[in-house]
């Protein structure tokens, strides 16, 4: 139970670096950083929950232990996978609406004195 109660504590670790990492990038057009972007907040959920359960793992009894663990790292890799669905889908969305227009241009660019850029 110790071996599996540190690797989850190193997991926590890792994923939380990876979603802190992935929030201080700036915001960039590439679709799969946005995802990544998206994903951040879930990634810190997850490395919570990793943790939670390397310390019961830790501290409990092997029976408790056991059960704790194996839901900590199910919630984790669960909250990760609908993150990344999610945030998948959000982008994608966002892809696919059409860029607007400046207003009071109504589409006719010859006769539009706006900057447009």
């Amino acid at each position: 139970m110790f071996v599996a109660a540190v690797l989850c504590l190193v997991a926590a670790v890792v994923t939380a670096a990876l979603g802190a990492w992935s929030l201080t990038r700036p915001p960039s057009m590439d679709y799969v950083r946005e995802v990544w972007r998206g994903v951040a907040p879930t990634q810190l959920a997850a490395a919570v929950m990793l943790a939670a359960g390397g310390v019961v793992a830790l501290s409990a009894q092997p029976q408790v232990a056991t059960v704790v663990l194996v839901v900590c790292i199910a919630g984790a890799l669960g909250t990760v996978a609908t993150g990344c669905w999610q945030s998948a889908k959000a982008v994608a969305r966002s892809q696919q609406r059409p860029q607007e227009e400046p207003a009071g241009c109504g589409g006719a660019c010859a006769s539009c004195t706006l900057s447009c850029s």
